[in-house]
Formats: structure tokens, sequence, C-alpha cells
């Protein structure tokens, strides 16, 4: 296991920065240690999410060594705008196109064809899960870097995923950079996830947005959605 993009980061050797969202210099701070190849932990709208860019194969290598999270498992992108998707996507069928209307930004995760520019250190296969999260401070953040990031549940791997920064704190202390605490984040459940790349579409993980929901959204294209296994593996966010 592992990549050849760079050494893992030792673990317990650093002191994690706990940054208040309410300070004014809190968002910039946490953006310029996301910028420079660190890790952040903020909140999104289902739990806590551990971030880092995207495209920094070494930052999301040390993603992977914080969690302990096998390197086949991939790992979700989160956006701002959908300005950001060819940074990191394909191409967009139809059926995606009407997902993204109808539920971002929300608590629904697509697995879409992944850009050949975007490294294998987030995903191994051929596509890449992306999200638009509903909340004001992970939309400013992303902004604030300026380019996706690479997000997962902000927990070592196997345990459960958590909404509160203080149990994040507990976790990951000394092994980030930094936890931007802006209280509790409202979902508590981690996104549906749905395989826009299947024919049919396939529910990869229930969560906030229901199967029928997702089955009305599909069938206005003739197109249901199935709760099929997929084989894309990736993380909570």
């Amino acid at each position: 296991m592992g990549w050849a993009y760079g050494p893992r980061r030792p673990a317990n050797k650093m002191v994690t920065q706990i940054l208040s969202a309410k300070a004014p210099e809190a968002l910039a701070r946490a953006a310029g240690i996301l910028r420079a190849g660190g890790l952040v932990a903020f909140p999104t709208d289902t739990v806590y999410g551990l971030g880092a860019l995207a495209a920094d194969s070494n930052a999301v290598t040390a993603l992977y060594a914080v969690k302990a999270r096998p390197d086949e498992k991939s790992i979700p992108i989160l956006i701002a705008t959908l300005d950001q998707l060819p940074q990191v996507v394909l191409e967009i069928g139809e059926t995606a196109r009407r997902l993204m209307a109808s539920f971002w930004p929300g608590p629904l995760t697509l697995v879409l064809a992944k850009s050949p520019t975007l490294s294998e250190a987030v995903s191994r296969t051929g596509t890449v899960a992306v999200r638009m999260p509903n909340h004001p401070l992970a939309l400013s953040l992303i902004a604030a870097v300026g380019s996706p990031l690479a997000v997962t549940s902000a927990n070592r791997s196997g345990e459960p995923s958590t909404s509160d920064p203080a149990r994040v704190k507990q976790r990951l202390w000394g092994r980030i950079d930094a936890v931007l605490n802006g209280g509790l984040a409202p979902g508590g459940v981690p996104s549906t996830i749905v395989d826009c790349v299947a024919v049919p579409p396939r529910i990869v993980r229930h969560g906030p947005i229901s199967e029928a929901d997702i089955l009305v959204a599909t069938r206005e294209l003739g197109r249901d959605a199935s709760t099929n296994p997929s084989p894309h593996d990736v993380a909570p966010c």
C-alpha cells in the first residue's frame, strides 16, 4: 500500500491549529494552509470533512495516511461552483446535469468520468466522486482556496463520521494542520451517492436525498436509477 507521490506525513509531529470561523482571519488562514499542501478539517452540510488540495498529489497522499485509508478507496471532490467541474471531470451527461440542477448545492455526491489531468492520488479508477456542499463556510473556504478540494470525513478509517468539531479535535489532534471550527455540522449524515457513469445510474449509498427523489429526477429522462451495488468505493462526504 502507499503512493509514490512523496513521503507520508509523520503521525503526531505537528501542532493542530484551532481556527474559529468567527475570527475575521480564520478563512484566509485555512485557505492558505490548504494552498500550501496542508490538511484542514471543516464543517459541511453533512458531516465534518478533512480536506486537501485536489491538485496536490502529496497533500492527497497525506490525507490517506492521516485517515489510515486503503489506497484503493477514492476520495471525493468538493467544489464551490460549477465552473470548477472541468478541473476534475471529463464529461457530464444529461442525467448528472439534471441531478445537479435538482440537488446542488446539497448532500448529493455524483460519480462521474474523471478528467485525465486529475491525479491518481485522488482516484485510481476512471471515475471521480464530486459534490457541491450546501454550507456557507465550506463554499467560502473552497472559493478562497480557488481550486477543488479532495475531502473525506474527518475521522480515522473505520471510525464513524462526526458533526462535532470537538470530536474531530479529539481524533485528529497532532495529525492535521488545522480545524476550522464552524460549530456543529447541520446534517450529521453522509451524502447520498449516485453513480452517473453506470447505465442506468446506480444509487451507491443512501443518504439525505431519498431514493424516491432520485427516481423522480431520473425518471423524467426515462432513466430510472437502480440500487444495484456499484464498483465505485468512495469515502463519506
